[in-house]
């Protein structure tokens, strides 16, 4: 379910330029440099960006991925319609990242753990409150480590040699046509 909705996030951009991701597979989007722009400002521009999102999981070398994954989830799980497939989603997120048998167990708060038994009852926002703790984990602890990270610094290098050969293709071009007529 979580690697579906980070490749349906992925398939939003046009394939074009050769760039690794963080596992150093070839992947087949190209950001503006106006992504990684964003991608500094806060978080949140990252997490709403497909490839921001893809280079994040960075956090995977640092074997703390399940917060990104986590996150994920239960962007999707709010928007999950119909309520025996959110009683699905809303186990298959506990037994994944919640339950003390998680394989994939994030790191919240003792009470803020949520009962079993409210699987029964799901509703949108029921993990809301765990989203919002691994949403501050990330934003204080691992978004400004990617800041720092080789995946970003080399991908915002990458795009800026990108960018400045383009202006110079185009300014050879308009010098093209001056000289041409």
């Amino acid at each position: 379910m979580f690697n579906r909705a980070v490749s349906r996030l992925s398939r939003k951009r046009p394939p074009s330029a050769e760039i690794n991701d963080s596992e150093g597979h070839p992947s087949s989007s190209r950001q503006s440099l106006k992504g990684t722009s964003e991608w500094a400002t806060s978080l949140e521009n990252l997490l709403e960006d497909p490839e921001g999102v893809k280079r994040f999981r960075f956090l995977k070398k640092e074997f703390s991925e399940e917060n990104v994954l986590f996150w994920l989830a239960c962007e999707e799980f709010k928007k999950t319609q119909g309520k025996k497939q959110m009683r699905e989603k809303a186990k298959e997120i506990y037994m994944t990242f919640l339950s003390n048998k998680a394989s994939s167990q994030v790191n919240v708060e003792g009470q803020s753990r949520l009962n079993e038994t409210i699987l029964e009852t799901p509703h949108p926002l029921m993990f809301q409150k765990l989203q919002d703790q691994i949403f501050n984990l990330m934003k204080y602890d691992s978004y400004s480590r990617f800041l720092k990270s080789d995946i970003f610094l080399n991908h915002k290098k990458s795009e800026e040699q990108e960018e400045n050969s383009s202006e110079a293709q185009t300014a050879a071009k308009r010098a093209s046509r001056i000289y041409n007529t």
